[in-house]
């Protein structure tokens, strides 16, 4: 049996193009998605720990991957950063359920310089997340998409008031647009890490608009499974 990254899903609606990280034809490697029923963005996407119901329900949906060959479990939403060490310390294979995972990596990277994080909502990532993350909040600097009423409206809504599709260059400018104002706010800021499991479609195109380096769940995945 071929080994595959195993992809834990929120219970979403909208389309996952290609470079999502719920897109398994985004993976370097073959992926299976598993969906959790009843997390929802709103459930998730929050300041705080999910429901213990909904942990237990990610916990099983990894086990299940993991009993099925799964090499490597990831998750579609950063903000599970919060349930990581209890996720992965149940589990024999590596687990990375945030691109938020490669903070302190990033950070060694350039010299400890503050590293920027490009966020699904600002107002809902907290200084636990990233303490959660092994990084220090006082070094990281976190714009934010909840106020792009197409980004909020379709990927933060509940389920059934989700958008059913987009336009990708539409969205690309409005992310764009929230990495530019995060740079001219920190200047500073040596890289850019996506937490966020739909933005890494928009990579490159991040990359151009601010002049720092890019990074997401789908480089961690890239990087783990090397080893």
């Amino acid at each position: 049996m071929s080994a595959f990254i195993g992809i834990l899903s929120l219970d979403t609606r909208f389309p996952r193009i290609l470079g999502d990280a719920g897109n398994p034809g985004s993976y370097h490697l073959p992926a299976r998605l598993r969906i959790v029923p009843g997390a929802g963005s709103p459930d998730i996407v929050r300041d705080g720990r999910p429901a213990p119901a909904l942990v237990a329900g990610f916990q099983d949906a990894a086990a299940a991957l993991v009993a099925e060959g799964a090499c490597l479990i990831t998750s579609t939403c950063g903000f599970l950063i919060t349930v990581q060490q209890e996720v992965a310390s149940t589990l024999p294979v590596p687990v990375l359920l945030s691109g938020l995972c490669l903070l302190p990596v990033v950070s060694l990277m350039t010299g400890g310089r503050p590293v920027g994080v490009l966020t699904a909502s600002e107002t809902a990532l907290g200084p636990a997340a990233i303490r959660a993350a092994g990084a220090l909040p006082e070094k990281v600097r976190i714009g934010g998409l909840q106020d792009s009423t197409l980004f909020a409206g379709t990927f933060l809504a509940a389920k059934s008031e989700q958008r059913a599709g987009f336009d990708p260059l539409e969205m690309q400018h409005e992310v764009c647009a929230a990495a530019e104002r995060l740079v001219t706010r920190a200047p500073e800021i040596a890289a850019i890490v996506l937490e966020c499991g739909n933005l890494p479609p928009y990579a490159e195109a991040i990359r151009r608009a601010t002049g720092r380096p890019v990074f997401s769940i789908l480089d961690a995945a890239r990087l783990v499974t090397a080893a």
